[in-house]
């Protein structure tokens, strides 16, 4: 099968009076340029140039194949340029798989600002807490918290996020406080459900001594909606263990109060997870990336 490498070659033949011209042009010898003719007429079983002859002649069935290749290979080029400005506009279609909580708060009211400022775009947001990482390669962008296994994505970081350990002052008066992650064992204790993490195992590290001590809570209240866990704990019904983004508000509020702040919970960071490389990301995702980092670090 013939390549675009040999019609440029073919053309590049043509457009000098001898062979050994095209040879000081390609920078090669003239015999690698006569084994180059042979081996593509042998690929087309057919003569391109005629022989023997002092100057470039080529062969009517040459002619053809370069009149045709001239065109095919404008058009490439054409296509190219194409692709290479369908790249830097931002449109296309931009699919998103984010976290329910966080996208309902974060993600889907930039989508929407994003979709203002390109009206091109289209742009199709799922929410959920449990991805199926066997249809990854579906979306463009996979906005993670937490835990990540091993991954064949790429991944950004798009901002640093703490878990905390919190209680309202309701069920603080009520329960009193706990001293070490021990301690929790004799409190009502609240999972979230996500991400097939193990939620009843709580690893705490001492923030001087840099001792882990890991708990193994029984909760009283469990659900899989973040939303649903924050009302309960807000209510007095429990403890909690939230990401930074979500619980922030209501600790500088006084609706929630951070607990044991001599240790530290293993942090969720928030990611994005992308199947391409930087070099060939479409515009649509890069500009989507930029927008999100540029507002995390001011919003959450």
């Amino acid at each position: 099968m013939i390549t675009t490498e040999d019609l440029r070659f073919i053309m590049n033949i043509a457009s000098h009076r001898t062979l050994a011209d095209a040879a000081r042009a390609l920078n090669i010898t003239p015999p690698s340029v006569t084994q180059r003719i042979q081996h593509i007429e042998k690929k087309l079983s057919i003569t391109l140039i005629q022989r023997p002859s002092r100057t470039v002649s080529l062969t009517e069935e040459g002619q053809l194949l370069l009149d045709k290749g001239m065109s095919i290979l404008q058009e490439l080029d054409e296509l190219r340029d194409q692709l290479d400005e369908h790249k830097h506009q931002v449109r296309g279609k931009l699919r998103i798989l984010a976290p329910l909580g966080f996208g309902n708060d974060y993600v889907a009211p930039l989508i929407g600002e994003y979709k203002q400022q390109h009206p091109l775009l289209d742009i199709e947001l799922e929410l959920s807490d449990n991805p199926n990482w066997a249809s990854h390669h579906k979306w463009d962008i996979v906005i993670y918290i937490g835990v990540l296994n091993d991954s064949s994505l790429k991944m950004i970081t798009l901002r640093a996020n703490q878990r905390f350990l919190c209680a309202s002052p309701q069920y603080l008066e009520e329960m009193g406080y706990p001293d070490t992650p021990r301690d929790l064992i004799k409190h009502h204790c609240i999972a979230l459900r996500e991400n097939n993490e193990d939620v009843t195992l709580w690893q705490f590290t001492h923030n001087h001594t840099g001792r882990e001590d890991v708990v193994r809570v029984s909760p009283t209240l469990a659900c899989n909606e973040g939303r649903v866990i924050k009302e309960w704990a807000l209510s007095g019904l429990g403890i909690i263990m939230r990401s930074e983004w979500d619980v922030q508000p209501q600790l500088e509020s006084g609706e929630l109060v951070r607990l044991l702040p001599g240790y530290t919970l293993p942090d969720a960071n928030i990611v994005a997870l992308l199947n391409t490389p930087v070099t060939s990301r479409p515009a649509r995702v890069s500009g989507f990336l930029s927008l999100l980092k540029e507002r995390l670090v001011t919003r959450v």
